[in-house]
């Protein structure tokens, strides 16, 4: 590889991660303004959560583009085609924590335009922080190559699935006790739901960045294997990766 095809294919590959990282900062403004929505009944906010959902998808549609010309093009190796290759996987886990942010929002208008206003009490607020924390984790450990920080965000995805037991139990309870709480009770599930599905998002994300970083497969392992891993405790599976060639397979 010539010196200014390797300039290329780093100014390239470092295009495709900043992209990927401005993608995580909208999301996660999507989650804010998405709650925020929700206590409030700010339909500004709304919109501009609509709004950055569009940004979103352009710039999945765009990175993957990206990705496919690099493999195209200049046949990467080792660390650099485990990235684009968990790039390619982080793109969809991102592109639908945008969407369940938008479903959110979707939520927030429902219950605020609707003049029912027997809105069952709910906590929410600490799980959506959760959420954000877990998405900005992924975020720093895909720029910085932290594996052990990327095995935080899986173990982290645990302490959301309680939350959403807990809201599960309470919401249930509600409707039991006042049947007029049970439409919005059932709003208040779904934004539940999606951000229970955010937090296994971003865990899905956090076992590719242990991917890129030693090549191994995590997903399915359970947390405590992901994390005897980063730790050096447990050496990673050789993986064979597959060749990329850009020239067009023979017909069978």
């Amino acid at each position: 590889m010539s010196e200014h095809t390797n300039k290329q294919f780093d100014a390239d590959l470092q295009r495709i991660r900043t992209e990927l990282l401005q993608m995580g900062g909208l999301v996660e403004s999507m989650i804010q303004d998405a709650m925020e929505a929700l206590s409030s009944g700010d339909m500004s906010l709304i919109e501009r959560v609509r709004e950055r959902e569009k940004d979103v998808n352009r710039l999945e549609v765009d990175i993957d583009e990206r990705v496919t010309l690099i493999l195209a093009r200049h046949q990467p190796a080792a660390i650099d085609l485990r990235t684009l290759l968990a790039v390619t996987k982080m793109l969809t886990d991102m592109e639908r924590s945008g969407d369940e942010a938008d479903k959110i929002a979707t939520m927030a208008r429902r219950l605020h335009e609707d003049d029912r206003r027997f809105i069952p009490v709910i906590e929410l607020r600490h799980m959506a922080n959760n959420v954000m924390t877990m998405m900005r984790q992924v975020m720093d450990a895909f720029a910085r190559h932290d594996s052990i920080l990327a095995a935080a965000v899986v173990r982290s995805d645990k302490e959301v699935d309680k939350e959403w037991k807990s809201a599960l139990r309470n919401l249930i309870t509600y409707m039991i006790e006042d049947p007029r709480t049970i439409s919005r009770a059932i709003d208040l599930l779904f934004v539940a739901r999606s951000m229970e599905r955010i937090g296994d998002h971003c865990k899905n994300m956090a076992e590719r960045v242990i991917y890129m970083v030693h090549g191994a497969d995590v997903r399915h392992k359970g947390v405590k294997m992901a994390e005897r891993l980063v730790r050096g405790e447990e050496e990673p599976t050789a993986e064979v990766l597959p060749e990329i060639s850009s020239e067009p397979s023979e017909p069978k």
